[in-house]
């Protein structure tokens, strides 16, 4: 049932914490009253409708009620995982069929696109088209292939491509190619939507070569261009407007607080996860006091969102309703499965794999046997004492029974260049003590170091207790963490994510002098040839490689 606004005792504007499961009218911090409804938070709960998973797959169809007039299908952070886009596409289907809302909406917030592989970044722009996505923010990953493949990818696109807080070199490919915003009506209803980048891109992509021709605006610059569109939409009579930002999440609550005329930010870049609506967490106000509803929709397209509104005739949303769906709950139809087929080919079967345990809960921080045996596989076909990949690359998990190239591109979509790197005792121990902070920093991000040829202890509070490295017999040498040589060398194969000082692991350097050797492969080249190679089955097992133990 959803609840209306004269069904509502007048209650007062905070919640104390013991009521917090009772529907509250939301008095506005301005001194200017709302007209016509007061502002309700949803009355769906996380199990009740905020998460579709819960639901027969009969009631799951209902993607908006009748209550509402605006709906907004949104997705980000898809990282180019191609299983769930073709379960998405199949999601779109049943939302377009979906007679309730009469304003329907798609938008994406970024990092759709992954890595440099054309095919990917094509499969990932089709994609949008396929699902009729109007308009994508601007992401990192967007920025991972250079100027001109990235101008390439969109050359179909029948999608806008959004940051407001941008600038492109005119002589770059990307020139004209990306809009501070749009203006969409739908149903004599206008729209303004406008589109932010990250910050800290030059943090997040894969090269910096990507990043010549654009220049991104630092947040209060960013927050600064923000105001300025909409006060130009504001100007043409829009009092809709729709952020899609892939400015992260404590960007995106400055934003809702620093400016004036917004009415939903859809978020992304910081996986976060926002079910239903909550006060002080993605239900804020504006400078003027205004609602401002954020969403956040987590990573690799586990989620799919749909925001449902009613705004009076002032733009100011009244009611609000955000349904949370599991994309894993949907099947992968086979017109869409053939549809990416018929753009990256057919996959090749490679192996088996006998046993494997279940993905960890958070790959971030976790000794990941799906992991390892993509740095295993790293080590051997390179044939270098150690492998090193962060766990940030994992994105998904092996299972049991037949594995196909489709689904190694699953478990680690990002396809970064491979290199064999010469790395003193000091750049190794000093890169795993960056990834160690991961236990402490906010969302466990970067994600601790995947390793082969090492073993290591850390503690859950992110300190390097010990490291030992592995020779090819087997036998364990520790190292010195606190006084690690600068002279002793080690071959290394890693990415040129990491070996470019991506995710600051290593100091970033564009031209390092310790890269031994480049290829023009990623690691999914040769974990492929690693599973075909094997004799027999491969068991993923749990291991001691890395130890993680209580402070």
């Amino acid at each position: 049932m959803n609840i209306s606004v004269n069904m509502l005792p007048k209650l007062s504007f905070r919640a104390s914490a013991d009521k917090e499961q009772t529907p509250q009218l939301a008095q506005p911090k301005s001194t200017q009253p709302l007209k016509q409804d007061t502002f309700v938070k949803s009355d769906k709960t996380e199990t009740q409708a905020s998460d579709y998973s819960a639901l027969s797959k009969t009631d799951a169809v209902k993607f908006s009620s009748p209550d509402y007039t605006t709906s907004i299908f949104y997705i980000s952070d898809l990282h180019g995982k191609m299983t769930n886009m073709e379960r998405i596409c199949e999601m779109a289907r049943m939302f377009d069929a979906n007679p309730n809302a009469t304003e329907k909406l798609k938008l994406a917030s970024g990092d759709i696109m992954l890595g440099s592989n054309p095919m990917t970044n094509k499969v990932a722009s089709h994609f949008l088209n396929w699902i009729g996505v109007t308009d994508n923010g601007l992401g990192n990953h967007e920025l991972d292939a250079n100027p001109a493949a990235l101008a390439e990818s969109l050359k179909d696109a029948k999608f806008n491509l959004l940051a407001a807080n941008v600038t492109i070199d005119p002589k770059s490919p990307l020139a004209g190619k990306i809009k501070t915003s749009v203006i969409q009506e739908i149903n004599g209803k206008k729209f303004g939507i406008i589109g932010t980048a990250p910050s800290d891109a030059l943090e997040r992509v894969g090269t910096r070569e990507s990043l010549n021709d654009v220049h991104i605006d630092d947040i209060d610059t960013t927050i600064k261009k923000i105001q300025e569109e909409v006060d130009k939409l504001k100007s043409q009579n829009i009092n809709r407007i729709i952020l899609i930002s892939h400015s992260g999440k404590d960007a995106d609550r400055r934003i809702a607080q620093e400016t004036d005329g917004i009415d939903i930010i859809l978020g992304g870049h910081t996986h976060d996860l926002y079910k239903g609506v909550k006060e002080g967490e993605n239900l804020l106000y504006s400078k003027s006091g205004e609602p401002v509803i954020l969403t956040q929709i987590g990573k690799d397209g586990e989620y799919v969102g749909v925001l449902n509104a009613i705004f009076n005739d002032e733009g100011i949303i009244t009611k609000v309703q955000n349904n949370v769906m599991r994309t894993g709950t949907f099947s992968r139809k086979l017109p869409f499965k053939t549809a990416v087929e018929s753009i990256i080919g057919k996959p090749e079967v490679l192996g088996t794999i006998k046993s494997a345990p279940p993905a960890p809960e958070d790959r971030l921080i976790t000794n990941n046997p799906h992991g390892n045996l993509i740095v295993d596989a790293m080590k051997k076909e390179l044939g270098t004492d150690i492998a090193i990949l962060n766990a940030g690359n994992l994105r998904g998990y092996f299972a049991e029974g037949e594995v196909d190239s489709r689904r190694i591109n699953d478990v680690t979509p990002f396809e970064d260049k491979m290199m064999i790197c010469s790395l003193s005792e000091k750049q190794i121990v000093d890169a795993i003590k960056v990834g160690a902070k991961s236990f402490v920093n906010p969302g466990h991000k970067p994600g601790i170091l995947l390793v082969s040829g090492l073993q290591y202890t850390v503690t859950d509070k992110g300190e390097l207790k010990d490291l030992s490295f592995i020779d090819k017999q087997g036998n364990k040498v520790p190292i010195d963490i606190n006084n690690p040589s600068s002279i002793k060398k080690f071959s290394v194969a890693c990415d040129d994510f990491f070996a470019y000082g991506g995710d600051n692991y290593l100091p970033v350097n564009s031209n390092p002098d310790y890269v031994v050797q480049k290829f023009d492969v990623d690691k999914n080249v040769y974990t492929a040839n690693y599973i075909k190679n094997h004799n027999g089955p491969i068991e993923i097992k749990e291991d001691d490689r890395i130890k993680i133990v209580k402070a």
